[in-house]
């Protein structure tokens, strides 16, 4: 098949969680099909890598200069109050359509026949795709998260009024934003089980299939590296809110309870993006870390990794990594909704700080559970969520849609 992924950034090489879910996807599939990729490049140190390893794999690769909207002081506040009095999302004033962009779609359209259009994210969806009967590509939209429910669930859980207000209106938008391109396309991917339900429930019109988040099994394989005693690991983009909420609760709240039991436990928070309410709280037992080139690397120091997350939404690729590095992992049940794991064979769950404290602190006191938690993981991770099984779950999805026949006017 010859398959062109239409997305925000570019896939190569992945630096976080929604870049390593297009990378994943896009390799797996270029192993036996033609894969070009048309996305926004960021204004990054990493432009030009991040093109040339996209180029390493893909026949066709094109871009266009991102405007990095959130970086220009103000602008995101900015855009967030106009939005609150318009009918529009925020989302949607951010990933408003480029003209550029849209020309070079229609190009490479007109130029090659493809046979899967693949959009990435809903925001994606403001791009027309013509369409011609069943002679045309079929379009699939992968819902990294199911944007509303993720901005819905967020509302409820912030003491901010600004905030729940904000989301509480905003949320309602984004209904009714994604809804609209779900009723354009031929199909929705998701990454778990419930995003399926949540789109069955609103619009049972919808073709959808659970492709869930992946992990390359060879590149994340366990260590022999011994890892540092009472040494626990949290790691993802700090700027995203769900992680920097759930991360804020563990310091304030549960990192002190394990603490009282275990007084030399360390705690490392690593990935981009870390904002003062994070910077503030590191001191001589919790340490913050940017953006690292390995994150193998560090998720073979530690003794175990948590992911205490209160707001969900998709899978975390975070947990399927640390599977398949056979590290034991400690997560809230919102943290880990989506995956196949079961508590005391290949995770623990704690949803209370509390709890949470507790099963941490059984991990790192006793190693031999440390060691059957993680070999049950990695097994896991092996069958179900290496990239090689996920592919085949999405060439699948992809030759069922080939079946119908699509409507002829221009869908996302």
């Amino acid at each position: 098949m010859r398959i062109l992924f239409v997305a925000p950034y570019l896939p190569s090489p992945p630096r976080f969680g929604g870049q390593r879910r297009l990378d994943g996807l896009t390799r797996g599939l270029a192993r036996n099909h033609e894969i070009s990729v048309l996305a926004f490049n960021k204004l990054d140190p990493y432009a030009k890598l991040s093109l040339e390893a996209t180029q390493s794999y893909c026949r066709r690769v094109e871009v266009i200069p991102e405007l990095d909207l959130e970086s220009q002081g103000n602008q995101k506040r900015w855009l967030q109050a106009r939005s609150l009095l318009s009918t529009s999302s925020y989302e949607a004033y951010l990933a408003r359509p480029r003209s550029d962009f849209r020309t070079r779609l229609q190009s490479m359209i007109t130029a090659d026949r493809y046979d899967v259009i693949q959009v990435e994210f809903a925001q994606m969806g403001i791009y027309d795709v013509p369409r011609f009967g069943s002679a045309g590509p079929r379009v699939v939209l992968d819902e990294h998260n199911i944007e509303y429910d993720l901005a819905r669930r967020s509302a409820g859980s912030t003491s901010s009024l600004s905030r729940r207000t904000y989301n509480a209106v905003n949320w309602r938008k984004l209904r009714w934003e994604e809804r609209d391109v779900w009723r354009r396309v031929d199909g929705v991917v998701v990454t778990s089980p419930r995003d399926e339900a949540v789109i069955a429930a609103d619009s049972s019109f919808v073709r959808t299939a659970v492709v869930p988040n992946g992990v390359d099994v060879e590149e994340f394989q366990p260590s022999d590296m011994e890892p540092d005693a009472d040494s626990i690991l949290f790691f993802g983009a700090i700027n995203y809110f769900p992680n920097q909420d759930g991360i804020l609760q563990f310091i304030d709240e549960t990192f002190p309870r394990i603490t009282a039991d275990m007084p030399n436990a360390k705690l490392r928070v690593v990935g981009p993006g870390a904002r003062k309410p994070v910077l503030s709280r590191a001191k001589q037992n919790i340490s913050v870390t940017g953006f690292v080139d390995d994150i193998g690397i560090e998720i073979d120091k530690a003794a175990v990794v948590v992911v205490p997350l209160r707001i969900g939404g998709g899978t975390r690729l975070k947990i399927v990594e640390a599977m398949a590095k056979g590290k034991a992992v400690v997560s809230t049940r919102i943290g880990a909704e989506g995956l196949a794991l079961e508590h005391e064979k290949n995770v623990l769950f704690g949803d209370t700080p509390a709890e949470f404290a507790h099963q941490v602190v059984r991990v790192l006191s006793d190693r031999s559970l440390a060691k059957r938690l993680g070999v049950a993981a990695r097994e896991l991770a092996v069958h179900k969520y290496s990239w090689n099984a996920v592919v085949q779950g999405l060439e699948g999805f992809y030759e069922s849609l080939a079946l119908q026949v699509p409507p002829q006017t221009p869908v996302v």
